[in-house]
C-alpha cells in the first residue's frame, strides 16, 4: 500500500496503535510501553502512504523494507501491523507467552510483515546496509527504512554501518532516529552521550533532516523527500517524547518498561479516551 497521505487518517491510525500498546501491557502485566509509544507516530506515517507494502502478499519482492532495530519496541510494531491488516488484533492476546507468535522481540518466522528479527541493539543499520546493497545490485527500487533509538547510537556497529552506507552511496536507506533522550537506566547524556547526532551523521556523509516526531505531516514530508541528494543516505531525526500518550508517564525513565498497577492502568486508559474525545469527538 502506497497512496495519498492523509494527516487525520494517520493520526487516528497512531491512536489506535497506542490503544493496542496500552491494552496489551495492561493485559500482560508488563511491557516496553515507553519506547513503543515514542515511535508510534513514526510507524503510523510509514504505513499510511509512505511505504510500499501489501498485507495480502507480505513477501512481495518490490515492497519497501522496515527494520525496527530496537526490538523491545515491538508492541508498537505489532499494533501497527494489526492496523495495516497483516493479522488480527486477537493475536496480541498471545503477547510474550510460551511459544507465542508475538514474543517480547519480533520474530520474522512467526508473523507476516516482519522483515527481520531484531533485539540486540546496533544490528538494524548493518542489516539495512545489506538489504539496500542487494536492491542496488538487483536493480530494485525499494527503499529500506530503519528505526533506531538515540540510546542505540552508543553501539559501535551503528557507526561502522553509517560509514559503509555513505561510502557505498546507499541512498535507498532512510534512517529514522527516535530521539526521546532516554534509555532504560537514565538519560542518554548520563549513560553514554552521543550528541551532537546531527553533526556526527553529516560528518559520516549522510544528509540529515530534523522533525517533530509526533507531527505526522512533518514526518511524512521528510520521509517522502528522501533521498535528499542522490548518492547519499538520509537520516531523519525525530524529536520524540517517551511514553507519548500517557501524560503521567511522558518523559520519565520509570516507564521504559512498565508494570502497570490498577491506578496507573486506569489513568492510561482514561488519557487515551480523553484525547480521542477532545481530538475527534469520538
Amino acid at each position: 500500500m502506497k497512496g495519498n497521505f492523509n494527516i487525520e487518517r494517520a493520526e487516528k491510525f497512531a491512536h489506535r496503535v497506542r490503544w493496542h500498546i496500552v491494552e496489551t501491557v495492561i493485559r500482560h502485566g508488563e511491557g516496553h510501553a515507553g519506547p513503543s509509544l515514542s515511535c508510534t507516530d513514526i510507524l503510523a506515517t510509514l504505513y499510511n502512504g509512505v511505504m510500499k507494502y501489501d498485507p495480502q502478499n507480505p513477501k512481495w519482492e518490490d515492497r519497501d523494507r522496515l527494520l525496527v532495530s530496537g526490538g523491545h519496541k515491538c508492541l508498537g510494531l505489532y499494533g501497527t501491523l494489526v492496523e495495516a491488516g497483516f493479522f488480527d488484533e486477537s493475536v496480541l492476546n498471545e503477547y510474550n507467552k510460551l511459544n507465542s507468535r508475538v514474543p517480547a522481540h519480533p520474530d520474522m518466522k512467526k508473523l507476516p510483515g516482519i522483515d527481520f528479527s531484531t533485539g540486540s541493539l546496533g544490528h538494524g543499520l548493518p542489516l539495512a546496509c545489506g538489504m539496500a546493497l542487494a536492491a542496488k545490485k538487483n536493480k530494485k527500487d525499494y527503499r529500506v527504512f530503519v528505526i533506531m533509538g538515540d540510546g542505540e547510537q552508543g553501539e559501535g556497529s551503528v557507526w561502522e554501518s553509517a560509514s559503509y552506507a555513505a561510502a557505498k552511496g546507499l541512498d535507498n536507506i532512510v534512517g529514522i532516529l527516535d530521539r526521546n533522550g532516554l534509555q532504560i537506566n537514565g538519560t542518554n547524556a548520563e549513560v553514554c552521550n552521543t550528541a551532537p547526532l546531527e553533526e556526527r551523521y553529516k560528518a559520516f556523509g549522510w544528509d540529515v533532516v530534523i522533525v517533530d516526531g509526533h507531527d505526522v505531516g512533518e514526518i511524512q514530508n521528510a520521509l517522502q523527500s528522501a533521498p535528499v541528494n542522490k548518492g547519499k543516505p538520509t537520516m531523519v531525526i525525530c524529536n520524540t517524547i517517551k511514553s507519548k500518550g500517557m501524560p503521567f508517564a511522558e518523559g520519565s525513565v520509570k516507564y521504559h518498561h512498565w508494570h502497570p498497577g490498577k491506578e496507573e492502568a486506569n489513568m492510561a486508559v482514561q488519557a487515551l479516551r480523553d484525547y480521542q474525545k477532545e481530538r475527534w469527538g469520538e
